[in-house]
């Protein structure tokens, strides 16, 4: 879990109206799963004058994953788990990046360049870590620490989205599962997706692999968790049953999933711990 961080003290940045880092969905759930979706928004504070981008530079991939907070929301509450959502853009601050890694403030992406990320001093990049960065991270170490403390091992679910055509090329993937150090969790949703009928990449379109995939990496596998990142097309997303297709699917996984948990962990002569996935 990441060093707790001091409070922002440093005003300008967020005004006193503006929404917190983050949103917290069934903060008291007791079901072993916690859903996390770093991209969720493309909201700007207004001290930072939109970056520099037009209306449509913020409608785009580059700001937020289009429909991921969508997806986040219908699992949480289909499945009644705790659910922590960003609520400013990944142009502030990228929240699924180490904040040493050049794309945690980017300067220039798919032929958009953020002209209010150009030339970042550290001040600024301290003020967004603190204002956002941190606090959003710090409710997800608060949420697993409470599980853990009711003897749970969660499994951890990162969501996003991608855009279907990247630099000019065509993407056939509908799905992926993203991971790294997983044993097995990754095998039942790329089974499910595939047996819908879905193209799904083991690892595609980007690798979980990769040491940039802060979230799951820093969250996830640090704590020795289930823990994979499902990534969606965003044209899969678009609609309000495009969200109900791909969440039903995810929700059978994860119901299935805990179901075979509780039951594997039921001693004859009553209960004991309760183990998210006990297939690894």
């Amino acid at each position: 879990m990441l060093k707790p961080q001091p409070a922002d003290d440093s005003p300008g940045l967020l005004a006193a109206h503006e929404p917190p880092a983050f949103k917290l969905v069934n903060g008291s759930s007791k079901q072993p799963l916690l859903l996390v979706c770093d991209h969720a928004s493309n909201r700007i504070p207004e001290s930072l004058a939109n970056l520099g981008l037009d209306s449509g530079a913020l409608r785009s991939h580059l700001a937020l994953d289009l429909g991921a907070a969508e997806l986040t929301g219908y699992l949480a509450e289909r499945l009644g788990a705790a659910a922590v959502l960003a609520q400013y853009s990944r142009l502030v601050v990228d929240c699924n990046r180490d904040l040493q890694d050049p794309g945690a403030f980017l300067g220039y992406g798919d032929g958009i360049e953020v002209r209010g990320n150009s030339h970042l001093g550290r001040h600024d990049k301290d003020l967004r870590a603190r204002a956002i960065y941190h606090p959003y991270h710090g409710a997800i170490d608060a949420q697993l620490r409470r599980l853990l403390e009711l003897q749970m091992t969660p499994i951890f679910l990162s969501i996003h989205s991608f855009t279907p055509v990247l630099d000019g090329v065509a993407r056939a993937w509908e799905v992926g599962i993203l991971w790294d150090q997983d044993q097995g969790l990754h095998e039942y949703f790329l089974d499910a997706f595939r047996g819908a009928g879905l193209v799904a990449g083991d690892n595609e379109p980007y690798s979980g692999k990769d040491p940039a995939d802060f979230t799951i990496d820093h969250h996830g596998e640090a704590n020795k968790l289930p823990c994979v990142a499902v990534e969606v097309r965003q044209d899969l997303l678009s609609s309000t049953a495009g969200v109900a297709r791909i969440g039903n699917l995810i929700q059978e996984v994860i119901a299935g999933l805990l179901e075979r948990g509780s039951e594997a962990q039921k001693p004859a002569n009553g209960p004991r711990r309760n183990q998210a996935c006990n297939d690894g």
